[in-house]
């Protein structure tokens, strides 16, 4: 096991009702003006909204709401809402919804606290943030464990790039979550964040790293629980159990948890960001598009580790045959990502088969034109992209 710094401040409120304690909350973190943060008008029409704008009315404090997030949240509405929140002096930012408002509830907070920062800067990493905003939450998907995370993913839409920067600013100061909120999503909401969840543990399990045995153990239950947990909510999206399980295991999938002192990979996030941006493929559907072309592609580097996670995982008996054990394993997640009836090709998604040109293009971009490898596993570069790409575009 490698050396680690393990840092999750995020104070949990979880179970029925937690939302209810939204201004409690504010006010013990500081909060006097408030911006809430959300996305396409469901937190409107279920009546959440509304319903934590009478609760920080009841206490006094000052509020106003910004609407409009997109399901891959876009820089110029971050930009936008930065004015407004400097504009009306917010003091807090409240993310009201899952990953996409709150990352972009992270971009606000960091240019609201300092007005001379340029945001995109600080996620292509040419600049420092010295400062942000109190961030909250109050969840209501189940996927991208930005309520616990210290991530946070914008795509420039003039540039056509999606970003993501990793740092202790976006680590919101609280998280309020209520299974019962994640009931109203539609299949493939729920599917989407199935697959996120998966792979944000994926993505740090493969590792070369040895030695890690109780990160490997966590990391192993919290993907038999999610894939359990994830075809009853299918079934029955109003089942509280299978909700709340996979609530938590968001949350817990990208708290760093799953990774601990080991190596982390990120590759099928990386290579799934390209298509996002590209194409506005939603964010899981990216990833399960993705994954089993990477795990075919890279798995013979390390193919004891596949084998492993095909026994701890899903179940296959141990064989003297690795190769077969990896290979069950990469066939297995395929299955499960179709019984979701997510996505695994590029033929399988509005984007359809692509052009060797289009693959090109993608493999330059997530390469930064050929100016960096991506991943730990294998560090892929701009042929290995291109080919991942070339497997999956089918």
């Amino acid at each position: 096991m490698q050396a680690f710094v393990h840092y999750t401040p995020t104070e949990i409120v979880f179970g029925r009702g937690a939302e209810d304690r939204a201004a409690e909350f504010v006010k013990k973190h500081g909060g006097s003006r408030v911006m809430l943060v959300y996305g396409g008008g469901s937190v409107v029409k279920s009546g959440l909204l509304g319903k934590i704008e009478a609760l920080l009315d009841k206490e006094g404090i000052a509020r106003m709401s910004f609407g409009g997030v997109k399901p891959n949240p876009l820089l110029s509405r971050a930009i936008e809402g930065v004015a407004r929140a400097r504009e009306f002096g917010a003091d807090m930012i409240l993310g009201v919804g899952g990953g996409s408002a709150i990352d972009t509830a992270k971009a606000i907070a960091h240019g609201a606290a300092d007005p001379g920062v340029d945001i995109w800067k600080l996620w292509k990493r040419e600049c420092e943030l010295t400062k942000s905003l109190p961030i909250g939450v109050v969840l209501t998907i189940s996927a991208a464990g930005s309520e616990t995370s210290n991530s946070a993913v914008i795509t420039n839409e003039k540039t056509g790039e999606k970003r993501g920067l990793s740092i202790d600013f976006n680590r919101p100061r609280f998280a309020l979550m209520n299974p019962e909120l994640t009931f109203t999503l539609p299949p493939y909401q729920i599917a989407c964040g199935i697959v996120d969840i998966m792979m944000h543990t994926l993505d740090r399990y493969f590792t070369k790293t040895e030695g890690n045995q109780l990160t490997d153990e966590v990391a192993e239950a919290l993907l038999r629980v999610t894939i359990e947990n994830g075809t009853k909510a299918l079934k029955n999206p109003t089942d509280y159990d299978a909700m709340s399980e996979l609530m938590w295991c968001g949350s817990v999938s990208h708290d760093g948890m799953t990774g601990l002192g080991a190596a982390t990979d990120f590759s099928v996030h990386q290579l799934g960001h390209e298509l996002s941006a590209m194409f506005d493929i939603a964010h899981g559907a990216s990833l399960s598009m993705m994954w089993g072309s990477w795990a075919e592609t890279v798995y013979k580097e390390k193919p004891e580790r596949f084998a492993r996670y095909a026994q701890k995982v899903w179940g296959e008996a141990e064989t003297e045959n690795i190769d077969l054990a990896a290979r069950k394993g990469i066939e297995k997640t395929v299955a499960y990502f179709k019984s979701l009836n997510m996505p695994t090709c590029f033929a399988e998604t509005q984007m359809g088969v692509q052009s060797d040109a289009i693959l090109s293009e993608l493999a330059l971009c997530c390469s930064f034109h050929q100016k960096r490898l991506v991943g730990q596993f294998k560090p892929l570069d701009y042929d290995d992209l291109w080919r991942i790409y070339a497997r999956a575009n089918q």
